[in-house]
Order: structure tokens, then sequence, then C-alpha cells
């Protein structure tokens, strides 16, 4: 069972604090779902009261962390500002293997089955993701991340967050969460709670050092010839009529003097990259940051939407070249068959679960800090009200990412690619009470742990693709984030 109200916070220095009638109301919703528990079960109780929608909330969230916490911030600036940022972990829920994706949607409902919480109709002008939810991310294969960089993030994980700050226009909301257990005291739940609360206070992103003492170490964790060997084999494939296409990525490294900052990698992205998903996933021990131009899928009700998005090309800082390569690209056979690959196959996998799929006739450029891409965007009526997270399984991967036909690219991929490629090209978003939700494809992208960032670009391989060319892309679209953690 989860309980929840809206409830007015004190306005004061304290931005956090709640105030004596807050408190009350989340005493009384822990009492309330401690009886619960005792009958068997663990069961949430939350409180979600509105905030200023001037504070940086991921900042305060990255200032607040504490060591044992993951913590998460999800971002699109160009987006009414909408931002959700998440500390703590009420519930962590993982799976793995094939699937993991119905498991977590499961085990999310399960804790979600007798929820008693506010009806939205009372707050109408509340932002997405406010109240209890869950963030989280998916690794592109079923059982990826098994390498030892990866540890922490299982190839499904969703988190109830202890703390949640959600914001798009006006609006802010901050939510505090706890799953009760049947022994639990209701007295040392509430502090919990209540500190919690108590720790955040505004604050500003921390800054790249522009000018560091010693120089960051770059080096592909492969020589860049594997790369283009590996494209070589795949292009004999797809010619021999094996494969239509098949997306090959590789991995650079860099080693720095000092562990790498995740709040100014995310503060540098977010100004770089305002219209993309900005976002940094995180756990003791490390953290997934990344700027993706591409939606995975996004529910409201029976209504999803989702883009494929194939074919890149640079960007110039001159707008009659940078005009010119668009319609290049525009242009380009070999990028407009990459392109209708993708949206062929997501129309093809949307429509048995809709009444209608409805995709752009021509694709569209989609521009952002460095590169521009091809994009098609795709609307569904669904049939029925299935899940955020499954249809999520259900589209990942995408040939954007995977290849087609998938049966027989993707056993393929780790076997010319040889790395792990973890949670890159896998998803990263969220998903609420009533399932609703929406994750991006998590590219553009490095792993920080420590004093290494594991950065991870790839390319579509068709049958027109040329070795050299398609290593060259993979050093444009690298450009991203190499100059923020080197």
């Amino acid at each position: 069972m989860l309980l929840c109200v809206t409830v007015d916070v004190r306005r004061s220095d304290d931005a956090f604090v709640l105030g004596g009638e807050a408190v009350e109301r989340l005493r009384e919703r822990v009492g309330r779902a401690l009886v619960e528990a005792r009958r068997g079960g663990g069961v949430v109780a939350a409180i979600t009261v509105p905030v200023g929608p001037d504070l940086d909330l991921s900042a305060v969230v990255l200032a607040a962390r504490r060591p044992e916490d993951r913590f998460a911030c999800l971002e699109q600036p160009e987006r009414d500002g909408q931002v959700l940022a998440t500390l703590g972990q009420a519930e962590v829920i993982e799976s793995r293997g094939a699937n993991r994706f119905a498991e977590v949607a499961a085990r999310a409902r399960e804790l979600g089955r007798t929820a008693v919480v506010d009806d939205p109709a009372t707050d109408p002008d509340r932002p997405p993701a406010s109240g209890p939810i869950f963030v989280g991310g998916f690794a592109f294969a079923h059982d990826g991340g098994s390498s030892p960089e990866w540890s922490g993030l299982a190839p499904a994980c969703l988190v109830l967050p202890e703390a949640a700050l959600s914001r798009q226009g006006g609006e802010a909301r901050l939510t505090l969460t706890a799953v009760l257990q049947p022994d639990d005291d209701g007295d040392e739940v509430v502090e919990r709670l209540v500190r919690r609360s108590d720790e955040l206070a505004p604050t500003g992103m921390p800054l790249l050092d522009p000018d560091p003492v010693q120089r960051t170490r770059v080096a592909s964790a492969a020589p860049p010839s594997h790369y283009e060997q590996a494209v070589e084999r795949a292009v004999e494939r797809i010619r021999s009529g094996e494969l239509e296409k098949i997306v090959l990525a590789r991995e650079v490294r860099a080693h720095a003097p000092s562990p790498h900052d995740p709040g100014a990698v995310l503060g540098a992205l977010r100004e770089l990259f305002p219209a993309c998903y900005c976002w940094c996933v995180g756990t003791p021990d490390a953290a997934f940051v990344g700027a993706s131009p591409e939606l995975l899928v996004r529910r409201d009700g029976q209504r999803a939407s989702t883009v494929a998005l194939a074919g890149t090309t640079r960007r110039s800082a001159d707008p009659a070249v940078d005009d010119h390569l668009g319609e290049q690209l525009l242009g380009s056979a070999k990028n407009r068959d990459e392109q209708a690959i993708v949206a062929r196959r997501i129309e093809r996998t949307l429509a048995p679960v809709s009444l209608w799929v409805a995709a752009a006739g021509d694709p569209v450029l989609v521009k952002v800090h460095n590169v521009q891409h091809l994009a098609t965007p795709i609307r569904a009526q669904l049939a029925d009200p299935v899940p955020t997270v499954e249809l999520a399984g259900m589209l990942l991967p995408t040939p954007a990412v995977g290849g087609e036909p998938s049966e027989t690219a993707l056993p393929l991929i780790p076997a010319l690619e040889g790395l792990d490629r973890g949670w890159y090209a896998g998803a990263v978003g969220w998903t609420d009470l009533a399932e609703d939700g929406e994750f991006c494809v998590a590219l553009r992208c490095a792993l920080l742990r420590g004093h290494v960032a594991h950065l991870y670009s790839g390319c579509g391989i068709v049958r027109d693709s040329v070795p050299e060319e398609e290593l060259a892309e993979t050093e444009v679209k690298l450009e991203a984030l190499l100059p923020l953690v080197s």
C-alpha cells in the first residue's frame, strides 16, 4: 500500500525543511502503512510537498548525497526546464535475463497496487514525475554489464528513491518515501525522512576545471584498426544477404589525475545539449552520464510516442555550411536506408499492441551541439495500457543501436565489438505508479568510475559503409563528451 498526500512546505531560507503540518501528516501515513505492513509485506508511505521552482534541483541532490546513496538526475532543459532528481533508495528492484523488463515492471506494480495517493485532479499543475516514482535503466543486453566497471548497475534496475524532486515550468515538488516493514519503528522512519529533507539545501552545480595541472590520458580500449576490421567483416555479411544492418560500437577511456566529478560533467552537458535528454544515474561507486538525442518511448495513458533516429553528420559554425551538411544528410541514400530500417521495425513492434501507429512521411533533421541526425517521429494509440517499462522492453534494442534482423545481428555484435556495452545503448528514465513514464536511449554517454571515464560511440553499418568513414563518425560522436572528461 502506498499513501501519499500533497501539503505545503515552510517558505524560508530552509527551502526543503518540512513544516509542522507536513511532519504530522507524514507521521500519520507512516503509522497507517506500518499497520498494513504487519499484516504481511512491505508497504510504501510517502508525502509530496511543493518547493520553489527556481532552485537547481540536480545540484541540490548531488550536493546532499551520502556515500551509500544511489542517485539520479534526468533533465531536458529546452522542454520547459524539465527535471527529475532523486536521492537514496527506499527500494531497489533488479533483474536480469530475457524477462527482466516484465519482472521489474511486475515488482514495481505490486508495490503500488494498493496505493492510497492524492487525486491528480487536486493538483493539476504538478509536473511530470511527481509523487512516488521509479528511476533507473536497462543494459543493452539481457545479461549486459557483467564486466567489473559496470558493477552496481544491474541489467535491469529501478530504484524507488527516498527523496525525489521534480520540476517543469513554474512548478516543482518534493516527495519523501519509505517502505515499511513489519518490525520497523514508525518514529524512526519519520525521523529518517525528516532528516533527509533537512539535508537538502539550495546550491549550484560544480564546474569543470578549465586548466587542470595534470593532463588526462585518453586511449582506445582497442586499437582503432580493430573497429575498422569489425566494420569490414560486418559489410561482408550484409552483402552476402545475412542481415540488413548492424550497429558496432567502440570504447575510449579517459584516465584522469583525479576522480571524475559527475555533477560537473552533467552541468556541462545540459549547457551544451539543452534539447537532449541529459542524465546522471549513480551508485556509491560509479556514475553513468550522458546526453541523448533519442527518445525510446514515452507513455501517457494509452498514448505512446517514440522517434526513429539514425544517420549522422557533423555540424558547422557557418550557418550556410551547416545547412548544406543537413541537406546532404537528407539526400544520402545510405543514411535514408539506415533510417528507414529503424522506422519500419518500430512500427512493426508497436502494431500488435496498438489501435493505430502513425509515422511521419519523411525524416526531419535533429540538430544538437556537435552533430545532426535524421529522425522520424512515431505515435501510437495503445489498445491496452501496456506499462512504459514493458514498452521499453519491446522496443529495445531498436535497429538504431542493434541491427536488422535482430535475431541475426544481436549475437554478432559482441563477437565483432569485443566489449561489454553495459548500459550503453540501453535505456535510462522513469516510470510512476500509473505506469506512465519516459525512457531515452542511452547514447553519447560515459561511465565514470573513479579516475577512469569509459566513453562509448557506435555507428550503423549497412552495405555501403566504408570502415574509415565509420571510424571517423565515432570520433565525431565522441566529441560530445571527450572534452568534458579530458
